[in-house]
């Protein structure tokens, strides 16, 4: 295998929509944190990217229906996604987003480059264009019959049952995902990129080049698509939201999210290294490495190392481990049913407990076929195995050490072998050593081939062999008659413990650091030799005083797992029902004092009228009872401005002031959202004065 200078791993970015759950986890982000901490311990130049990808249709509907600017929406999401990704210790070296001035000016400068070039083909076609929102719908955004297995709701570009790739105008009567009608063909201009003239390229790299090392459901699905042949693709959009399109007869066009997205990668590191970024993309001595979700596949495996061999100086991919689906309980999780396991909740109701969930996803972790989450497994996993296999024996050394040594490491003795037991210690000195050595040595093979699941099975192995080794030695029985045979097996399960904590590192780095701080060593010295010689190493000096002993991990209650398959049968519940998508889950919880700054009153609407370039904005003036102000509202699609005229509303008039689309907005009127995302004012059932306080 070619030794590398240095690596640049990805994780995909997720989309700026939603929350994050343990399915993006598990797919994209744990395993890439995982190998990017064990590379970093190994003393490699490595930089670890990721960020929000918040461009396409998706992103536009969801602020449409919120009442917000698509920038206000992805900023919720992608401060959100962010600050979840740091209490949840993702360790990204950067984590940036595609809004950005340097990735509008990166994807730009890297659509300039193949379009100079003369790779680009200009072509106006018929497009699907939904009539009644507006706007020329994504392959994604629209559904039909698949003409090859007649699966009924098969998408624009793929059959989710049957795997073949389609174009909008194969599907039998295709209508929007959006509004529900039937789509019209309109004329429009568009740029495609010649994906079929790479097909020769893609069947060398990858078919030949990469068929012993990338995984087999990878590469499977790679020459399935290459098999059924490649057809160019539109890389740009009829959209107002995203990378505008650089050219001076693209007006209204931005580039494709799928086209701009992976290009976010590079403007990442620009962002991170703008003097230095392009050794990380263009040094043929850089490893690449993308971590994703096996829906991004295509995108990340053919599209993306077409467009970098087109722009001509750039690394491809070295590999993409590419993870399976995680289900939930059973079922597939879903965001839209709030059917999920939410990595922000998690972290707030499960406090503490970072290490466990990772340890958990990481044991079940989907690699090559779809794998189920369950609380009960997570329960039986964190108690049997992180508590009763790696808390205690850390524990235990950590008290006998107390107990016989006043805290502080024996001198190791060479014992003289005078007696069975002291034979025996000996002997199995030298099997837990040569056990530890194999556990090592397999743990870093497989995390080398990214087999995380395994990798952290031989890393558990270590703390199953430091148990069997105090069972055999047994020191509480030396303790009265043999003080140096009893400091012998504490001193060597002391270093026992330091090199656990070594191997814990990558997976569970917060049990890796309450080791640490026990031994009252931060080991900095012993990492290198551990991870580079992949051998039991010296963590330990006699002499050397102990910090106390505390629980490594602590038992999963019943009463917490309860809670948790409580919250999704009723999630459950609401989906059998059919109604789950009509109410939201609530939001955090706040106190009387919280609800008490509000100052909600009610109003009468004075004047409405539309806002000037804007198809979802109402400026309105309200009389509040204390004066006349001016409040925009995102309801023009639910509202006509006449009809709200003498109307009395519900709003928020403390609210500090905000500007939209040039004018000043002192307020927030108050609406209910239908399941259909309909908005409806709330009234007073009967007539009050303005002013009148809402309690």
């Amino acid at each position: 295998m070619k030794k590398f200078k240095r690596y640049t791993v990805t994780s995909a970015l997720p989309y700026a929509n939603g929350p994050l759950h343990i399915g993006h986890i598990a797919g994209a982000y744990l395993p890439a944190d995982t190998y990017v901490r064990y590379l970093r311990l190994r003393g490699e130049d490595v930089v670890y990217v990721g960020g929000s990808d918040e461009h396409g249709v998706a992103i536009t509907l969801g602020a449409r229906k919120a009442g917000v600017s698509p920038q206000e929406f992805v900023d919720k999401y992608h401060e959100m996604m962010k600050k979840t990704f740091q209490e949840f210790g993702i360790s990204f070296d950067v984590y940036s987003r595609t809004s950005a001035k340097v990735h509008y000016d990166t994807a730009q400068e890297f659509f300039t480059n193949i379009y100079n070039k003369g790779i680009l083909k200009e072509e106006t076609s018929d497009q699907y264009y939904d009539e009644q929102e507006g706007i020329f719908l994504a392959d994604r955004y629209i559904i039909g019959t698949c003409p090859n297995c007649k699966y009924e709701n098969a998408y624009g570009d793929q059959c989710e049952r049957c795997g073949t790739s389609l174009s909008p105008r194969e599907l039998i009567n295709p209508r929007s995902t959006v509004s529900g009608q039937p789509p019209v063909l309109r004329q429009t201009k568009h740029w495609y990129f010649p994906l079929d003239e790479y097909e020769s390229w893609l069947r060398e790299w990858l078919l030949e080049g990469h068929k012993d090392d990338w995984k087999t459901n990878v590469y499977g699905q790679c020459k399935s698509w290459l098999d059924q042949g490649l057809q160019p693709r539109s890389i740009t959009r009829d959209l107002d939201w995203g990378v505008p399109v650089p050219l001076p007869d693209a007006k209204g066009k931005v580039l494709y999210v799928w086209f701009d997205a992976p290009i976010g990668y590079i403007s990442a590191t620009k962002e991170l290294l703008p003097n230095d970024w392009e050794k990380y993309w263009k040094d043929p001595d850089t490893r690449l490495i993308h971590f994703i979700g096996k829906d991004n596949i295509v995108f990340h495996c053919i599209i993306f190392p077409a467009m970098l061999k087109a722009a001509g100086d750039y690394i491809l991919p070295d590999n993409v481990p590419a993870n399976e689906f995680l289900n939930l309980e059973g079922d597939k999780l879903s965001t839209s049913r709030n059917y999920a396991v939410w990595l922000h909740e998690y972290l707030q109701e499960l406090p503490g407990r970072r290490d466990e969930l990772r340890y958990v996803l990481t044991s079940i972790s989907p690699e090559t076929k779809d794998a189920d989450f369950t609380w009960k497994d997570y329960q039986q996993k964190v108690n049997s195995e992180l508590v009763a296999i790696l808390g205690n024996l850390v524990n235990r050394v950590m008290v006998l050490t107390w107990k016989y040594f006043d805290g502080v490491v024996p001198n190791a003795p060479q014992l003289t072998e005078s007696s069975d037991a002291r034979a025996g210690i000996n002997r199995a000195k030298e099997q837990t050593a040569a056990q530890f050595n194999e556990s090592i040595n397999e743990m870093i093979n497989a995390l080398d081939t990214f087999l995380f699941r395994e990798a952290q099975f031989h890393m558990m192995n270590l703390a199953r062999a430091g148990n069997r080794f105090l069972a055999d030695t047994q020191p509480w029985k030396l303790a009265a008659t043999d003080k140096d045979a009893v400091a012998s097996i504490l001193s060597f399960s002391l270093n026992l413990c330091g090199n656990i904590a070594l191997a814990c590192e990558p997976f569970l780095p917060d049990g890796a650091a309450a080791i640490r701080r026990q031994l009252n060593n931060e080991l900095s010295d012993q990492r290198s030799t551990f991870w580079k010689e992949r051998r039991l190493v010296d963590t330990i000096t006699g002499g050397h005083k102990l910090n106390k002993a505390e629980l490594l991990y602590r038992n999963v209650e019943d009463a917490d797992i309860e809670r948790q398959i409580e919250k999704l049968k009723k999630a459950r519940e609401a989906k059998a029902a059919g109604t789950p998508s009509d109410v939201k889950p609530l939001k955090s919880q706040v106190t009387i004092d919280d609800f008490a700054k509000l100052d909600i009153r009610i109003g009468t609407v004075l004047q409405a009228e539309k806002v000037e370039k804007s198809d979802k904005l109402l400026k309105l003036l309200v009389d509040t009872g204390i004066d006349r102000r001016t409040i925009l509202s995102g309801i023009a699609r639910h509202y006509k401005p006449e009809d709200l005229i003498g109307k009395q509303v519900t709003l928020i008039a403390n609210l500090a002031p905000r500007r939209m689309m040039g004018i000043e907005s002192k307020g927030m009127i108050l609406m209910a959202e239908d399941k259909d995302g309909k908005l409806q004012l709330l009234i007073p059932s009967e007539p009050v004065n303005p002013g009148s306080t809402v309690s």
